[in-house]
């Protein structure tokens, strides 16, 4: 007998009806050892030591494992095809061979991108070692992350009550949050003013055209500050006459999206289809893990933890042939494309990009047999992959020049036509308000056709009044994409510190865009003042890195965890030492131009209201989640 261990016991389910009677697959459920909450689970004084604790719900299934894997002739380790799923298979090996029975059985370790009868036969036909590289960068995430929860946190409950922990990449991405918020507080507008026309050509239609330059200069945002600046200028301009100086007619393509990788997927999911992070890793995992399909269990999708773009050699021509066949010969680009442009750096990027396991399983065929959530995130996985193998969208922009009689005014009209929609016909873009670029907006007006020299009637002069916006808060898609963007995190677990961040009441989600509680506020300033490092997005970014760079071999782990441990023990035993109402007058600090208000000159004003000589100030939250400001005697 043969045993296959793996985290799931839906993907278990799936393996064992392709393995067939000769092999027993049995899951672990996910981690099955971790580091306790104590002090001294990592040794800082010798070599960063761990301290491994099972998981007490972990134990049963442990002992399933380890009965079986007694008579067992091949030990088989099958878990997920990154650093965490080679973490487990390392851990599993560790405590099946403290067992006098086990100890001398060779341990296999096999991966699958995706869970269908061919790639699991190869699997199981090609097996290697655990890779030593994999486990090492997991060990240094996991003494990272618990050096900074473990010593940060306790800090945190002294000098501020009432919080609850504070996480090496989680402080980071609510600093995200709290420094957006502090934009938008912060935020003064700044009024300009728009000006555009509408002519009317000889065929009498209408055409809408901007203010491009005004006797020699170029008109920008703020050329107009005001409403006497731009008055000045229309009472000028209406006294010109008219016509189309030049007409550029230029051909323009868009090229599609690569397919989908997990932060992509998850970006998408939440602007098209309104999930969380979290609730599309959950439906991903269960389309990768198998579905029942036609009296078999079948995996839908390939693995979802990936940061790679290319896919399979195997499933571009299934995605060409479909396109050819189903779709149409003239949306069948000559060359197949290739995303593979970036070099891989860790173990996540060497998977394919997330794609369907046989692109002939279409959404139609597919929606009966998943649930509604299911449905809709395959059919986005599907044409996101098939798109990504089609022709070009093509256009035609057209930019019209009007000029008055001695050219020293210039309106400008711009417009497009979609020629040909290429890969659109089956994947179109969704935008968040902080995606919207306005001259791609302007792009997709269709203007009237016009000639050289055409006077242009009855011009409609507007001029508009607007006022700078403060940046957009942050959406689940924009915060993916900005912590990707910094290199914070891995992809992988941005859908946890999200949850981790709305579970602790540091943030709160309203209206699908995310608002710092006052404790958030009052923790990232808390460690920006006082651990200003390790929240720093570079610093971040670069540890990130570290950690990549282990999975590769170019850097030993511990040195990377000597390194960080030397400055951070120095950084925790400074702040220890600091009395709470120090820590509260660097809040003040920090916070006052938030908190406190402002004199007639702008400065802070701590000066309390109800009294002459009293000085505001904040006071530690006790027994509270939030802060208070009372009068300091």
């Amino acid at each position: 007998m043969n045993l296959v261990i793996v985290e799931s016991p839906a993907k278990a389910k799936t393996i064992n009806k392709y393995l067939g009677t000769d092999f027993k697959v049995l899951a672990s459920y996910g981690h099955v050892r971790d580091l306790p909450s104590k002090n001294g689970s990592v040794d800082t004084e010798h070599d960063f030591k761990m301290i491994w604790e099972i998981d007490p719900g972990s134990k049963k299934h442990l002992k399933e494992i380890t009965d079986y894997a007694i008579d067992a002739d091949r030990i088989i380790l099958a878990t997920d095809p990154d650093r965490e799923g080679e973490a487990i298979a390392w851990h599993l090996k560790c405590i099946l061979e403290e067992n006098k029975k086990i100890k001398d059985k060779k341990f296999e370790r096999v991966v699958f991108n995706e869970i269908t009868k061919k790639a699991v036969e190869n699997g199981i036909s090609n097996p290697r070692d655990i890779n030593p590289e994999l486990v090492n960068a997991y060990m240094a995430r996991r003494a990272l992350d618990y050096l900074v929860g473990f010593n940060i946190s306790p800090i945190l409950w002294t000098k501020l009550p009432g919080s609850k922990s504070a996480g090496r990449v989680q402080s980071v991405a609510l600093r995200l949050i709290v420094d957006r918020e502090h934009d938008i507080e912060l935020f003064k507008p700044q009024e300009y003013w728009t000006f555009t026309c509408i002519f009317l050509t000889q065929q009498k239609k209408e055409l809408n055209a901007r203010l491009y330059s005004f006797k020699g200069n170029k008109i920008e945002k703020f050329s107009f500050k005001n409403e006497q600046e731009i008055q000045n200028v229309l009472e000028q301009i209406k006294k010109e006459k008219f016509n189309i100086s030049s007409i550029d007619k230029k051909p323009y393509r868009r090229s599609p999206y690569a397919p989908f990788t997990t932060s992509t997927m998850q970006q998408e999911a939440s602007k098209k289809l309104g999930f969380s992070a979290s609730r599309t890793m959950q439906i991903a995992q269960r389309l990768y893990q198998g579905i029942d399909f036609e009296g078999d269990t079948v995996g839908l999708i390939t693995y979802m933890r990936t940061d790679g773009t290319n896919i399979s050699q195997d499933a571009i021509k299934e995605c060409r042939n479909y396109i050819d066949k189903e779709i149409g010969k003239k949306y069948l680009p000559n060359e197949a494309r290739n995303y593979s442009g970036k070099k891989a750096k860790n173990a996540q990027e060497a998977h394919e990009a997330i794609r369907p396991t046989d692109i002939l399983r279409t959404p139609e065929k597919m929606r009966s047999i998943l649930d509604k959530d299911q449905a809709k995130l395959y059919e986005l996985i599907w044409n996101r992959t098939l798109a990504s193998q089609m022709e070009n969208a093509e256009y035609e922009r057209c930019t019209l020049e009007i000029l008055n009689e001695s050219k020293s005014i210039t309106f400008r009209a711009t417009g497009s036509v979609q020629v040909f929609d290429g890969f659109l016909k089956l994947y179109q873009d969704v935008k968040e308000e902080d995606e919207v670029d306005k001259d791609e907006e302007n792009d997709q007006k269709i203007l009237p056709e016009v000639k050289i020299n055409e006077k242009l009637e009855n011009p409609k002069f507007n001029t508009e009044q607007h006022f700078t916006e403060p940046p957009p808060r942050f959406s689940e898609a924009s915060l993916v994409k900005k912590l990707e963007e910094l290199g914070i995190g891995r992809p992988s677990t941005y859908a946890s510190i999200i949850s981790v961040l709305s579970a602790r009441n540091y943030v709160e989600l309203v209206t699908k865009r995310f608002i710092p509680t006052d404790r958030g506020k009052l923790i990232t300033a808390f460690l920006d003042k006082l651990f200003t490092k390790y929240v720093d997005y570079n610093f971040t970014a670069t540890l990130e890195d570290s950690l990549d760079e282990i999975t590769t071999g170019k850097i030993e782990y511990l040195k990377v965890l000597e390194n960080f441990w030397k400055e951070f023990y120095k950084n925790i035993n400074e702040v220890k030492e600091l009395r709470t109402r120090a820590v509260l007058d660097l809040l003040n600090e920090s916070l006052g131009d938030i908190i406190f208000d402002k004199d007639q000159n702008g400065n802070i004003s701590k000066k309390c209201k109800n009294c002459s000589d009293g000085e505001l100030s904040l006071k530690n939250p006790i027994n509270t989640m939030v802060p208070h400001l009372a009068v300091v005697e």
